[in-house]
């Protein structure tokens, strides 16, 4: 009888624990999706018909199982990036690697463990050239009633940073393979899926947001370029780095960073002016002699109560972003 109660007790111990994980269940649809961007529409491969993807949201500890339906011609598989897949290999992701790619028509569940991490991660796929546009965030938060090392943001927002071809990106890497030369570059890089106004499509909309004066926002930026390094920064605004891929920093304070493809950084951003319209915006870093995508991504960042049709602010705080080969901030 003793033993019994002992029992009882450990498992009464134990509920809040258990309550407090999680199993996080998705769906992605690979789907073709008619999308424009450098004032052209084509279609591209995506997850539920979005460019980004969504983005999988969980908690430390918790379980996630994504039911990968493949409806495109390509095989594909998906790598969640960063997640460290403790007795579950089979699920991260390499086709080929780890798993036999998923085929037309046929469905597979990935199914993993976010054991000990916390932070910003991304997912997108590993065959061929797909992660081009299949692609996307992954927020693991904190345990219930952990708070974060430093001040709690107003709102926490996903900012991917990519890359996008006039051309299929499937042929250009195929032709890449058979000539031996380097691929063609992109055509433009993208802020959350937009180019925004460029020389060869000035009427082109880009990425906004929206924010309220005096608050902080934590961007959860993500560089999903194939291959580039990108300069990333806000007209007159400051930047507080506080983690670099899923792992908490000593909080540091900067006017632009420098992101790696597939390298995440959170930075607090409070909304210190008043009104206004101001630029974001992504360049590339290179210091070799190598062909890169020249073309600067831009964004927008709207405080509340601005006119609308007030003109983003460039002449009073102009943007300067680095050189392209400049190696120290």
């Amino acid at each position: 009888m003793e033993s019994w109660a002992r029992v009882i007790v450990l498992m009464v111990c134990l509920l809040p624990v258990l309550v407090e994980c999680r199993v996080r269940h998705y769906k992605f649809n690979v789907v073709m999706h008619n999308s424009t961007g450098l004032c052209e529409t084509k279609p591209i491969v995506t997850v539920n018909g979005k460019f980004p993807g969504p983005t999988l949201i969980a908690r430390e500890d918790d379980t996630v199982l994504i039911k990968v339906v493949n409806h495109v011609k390509y095989n594909m598989s998906i790598h969640w990036h960063g997640i460290r897949q403790l007795r579950t290999g089979w699920a991260d992701g390499p086709a080929y690697i780890t798993q036999c790619p998923i085929q037309p028509g046929q469905t597979y569940v990935y199914n993993f463990t976010l054991t000990g991490q916390r932070g910003t991660l991304w997912w997108h796929a590993h065959i061929l050239w797909l992660r081009a546009t299949v692609h996307g965030g992954i927020v693991i938060l904190p345990k219930l009633g952990v708070p974060y090392p430093f001040p709690k943001p107003s709102k926490e927002v996903v900012v991917i940073l990519g890359e996008w071809w006039k051309s299929d990106v499937e042929a250009v890497i195929k032709e890449a393979l058979k000539s031996g030369l380097a691929p063609n570059v992109s055509d433009a890089h993208t802020i959350n899926g937009h180019p925004g106004p460029i020389s060869a499509c000035s009427s082109q909309g880009g990425y906004k947001l929206q924010v309220d004066s005096g608050k902080t926002y934590m961007l959860r930026i993500i560089n999903a370029a194939l291959n580039e390094e990108l300069f990333f920064k806000i007209a007159g605004h400051e930047l507080t780095v506080v983690e670099v891929d899923a792992v908490y920093t000593k909080p540091f304070k900067t006017n632009t960073i420098l992101i790696a493809p597939g390298q995440t950084t959170n930075v607090l951003l409070r909304a210190a002016r008043t009104t206004g319209k101001y630029l974001v915006a992504a360049s590339p870093f290179m210091d070799s002699p190598i062909a890169v995508d020249n073309v600067t991504a831009t964004a927008t960042i709207h405080y509340s109560g601005t006119v609308p049709t007030l003109s983003t602010t460039l002449v009073k705080l102009p943007l300067r972003m680095p050189p392209q080969s400049q190696t120290t901030l």
